[in-house]
């Protein structure tokens, strides 16, 4: 096989990754519940299949990071970017987004449903932690001690299910559109592309 014939066989596939990343974080654009969102699911699903570790970790990012910044575009107010993009929490979130995405190195090669499921209940486990964690540091609106830690986290839990529920939605969309995908072309059939 020479080199175009290699490349032509394999080229494709992070192609289509991308496109599918981009395509969840984009769906941050229409309504949904808070929370509601692909962020874990896509750093999940970039670390099961980039065969690039660089490429898994930098194309969710960049995804959520065009994403933020139509939002910001869009509307503004919390999203603004002196507002959020010079903010802790989004160092917080971008930051579960790298780690979610080591996560999912885990699942190159082992992925099946279960496993995606209990992943993907440990990256919203990590995000609910995380990014709560950092509403409550230096925050004015919680005491900066244990009962106001405790506070912080008692407030996120409410958007806590929804974060489990667009994680899992967004999993089971990703991955599974991906098995659906490699069924039918056979370039994208290696274990990661």
């Amino acid at each position: 096989m020479n080199r175009f014939e290699s490349n032509r066989s394999i080229a494709p596939g992070p192609w289509v990754l991308v496109a599918m990343i981009v395509a969840a974080a984009m769906s941050r654009l229409l309504p949904h519940p808070p929370n509601f969102s692909p962020v874990e699911a896509i750093a999940l699903f970039g670390g099961a299949y980039f065969a690039s570790r660089a490429w898994a970790v930098l194309v969710p990012l960049a995804a959520m990071l065009i994403s933020d910044v139509v939002l910001a575009a869009l509307n503004g107010g919390s999203y603004s970017f002196a507002n959020y993009f010079a903010s802790t929490s989004f160092w917080l979130v971008y930051g579960c987004i790298a780690v979610s995405t080591v996560l999912g190195f885990g699942l190159r090669g082992k992925v099946g449903g279960a496993r995606v499921l209990g992943y993907s209940l440990l990256g919203s486990a990590l995000f609910f932690l995380v990014t709560n964690f950092g509403a409550w540091l230096g925050s004015t609106m919680y005491p900066q001690n244990g009962a106001g830690l405790v506070a912080a986290y008692a407030a996120g839990i409410p958007f806590f299910q929804w974060t489990v529920l667009g994680t899992l939605f967004y999993s089971a969309l990703l991955f599974g559109g991906f098995a659906l995908l490699r069924r039918q072309l056979p370039m994208l059939r290696a274990q990661t592309v």
